[in-house]
């Protein structure tokens, strides 16, 4: 190789590592938020024609979470089944067979996994469980490393593969001991569930530790990942930097956007870092950490 062949192959990775080649800005239509009310149960959106976005109404529950639902050429990942309150599946199912149609019928497996355990992330599961060519996975930290094939739980990264389509999956626990995030090369987004989203990261005291160090993965991770947008499992915040909604918020008008920037993730690790020994809540423009009080490994 020439010394023009060597910096030609260097620039090349650099800039496709930096994303100067970036996908368009993400951007979403309003969500369903609770201000009308003949809002659906359940709102699709499409990043692109393989990843899509599910949001749970407010009027079903109160949590109002966001659903994604990922397709490879042979699986398809559904994160997270919603808060109950509703049937998901149909509407799940309605995407899928939308997707399979544009794919002349093509067969493909479903996957069910979950941003953590936690209620409202999976109250829909029994939907799926008699669900055909469907895999649901475990809630117990142990039933997810072993269904990813973590190698060391929670230090290393596993990787997963839906067909032409490899997602990073990074244990992240401390809101909760099963947390994961997904990250996706594709469409360079971080599905971050609880633990960085727009509104309070609720993180137990006795695991506060925990989210401290996932938090320093997550920001070694981000060096050498470009990071278009995170993508969580809720929205609390306002478009009022720093103000959030009053718990179990029957309406979101005024809702901050879903997308959260990459530079969230240093702030995040930057303010988990300084807390002391018994931290307190820290509000910041996009996020609040807000230490609650010592739960078991729920």
């Amino acid at each position: 190789m020439t010394r023009f062949q060597r910096r030609f192959s260097l620039a090349l990775g650099a800039f496709l590592l930096l994303g100067a080649a970036d996908p368009k800005p993400l951007a979403f239509a309003p969500w369903i938020n609770g201000t009308d009310a003949r809002e659906p149960e359940t709102q699709v959106q499409a990043i692109d024609r393989d990843t899509f976005v599910i949001r749970q109404s407010v009027k079903t529950n109160f949590e109002a979470p966001f659903l994604y639902l990922l397709f490879g050429r042979d699986r398809a990942l559904l994160l997270d089944t919603g808060a109950g309150g509703l049937k998901i599946r149909p509407t799940v199912d309605r995407v899928i067979a939308e997707w399979r149609a544009r794919h002349g019928g093509r067969p493909i497996r479903l996957v069910v996994a979950h941003s953590h355990g936690h209620g409202d992330h999976h109250a829909g599961d029994a939907e799926f469980r008699d669900r055909p060519n469907t895999d649901v996975v475990g809630l117990k930290p142990a039933e997810v490393a072993a269904f990813f094939h973590f190698a060391d739980w929670p230090r290393d990264v596993a990787r997963f593969d839906l067909g032409g389509r490899v997602l990073d999956v990074l244990a992240t626990p401390g809101h909760q001991p099963a947390h994961i995030m997904v990250y996706d090369v594709r469409t360079r987004l971080l599905f971050s569930g609880d633990m960085l989203y727009p509104g309070r990261l609720y993180v137990p005291r006795n695991h506060f530790d925990d989210f401290r160090a996932s938090a320093e993965r997550l920001a070694a991770f981000a060096k050498t990942h470009p990071i278009r947008a995170l993508l969580g499992a809720h929205i609390e915040m306002t478009t009022t930097p720093g103000k959030d909604y009053g718990m179990e918020a029957p309406v979101h008008a005024d809702e901050h956007v879903l997308p959260l920037a990459a530079a969230v993730i240093e702030e995040l690790r930057a303010a988990v870092a300084k807390a002391g020994p018994v931290p307190v809540v820290d509000r910041h423009a996009d996020f609040i950490v807000y230490p609650v009080p010592a739960r078991p490994n729920d």
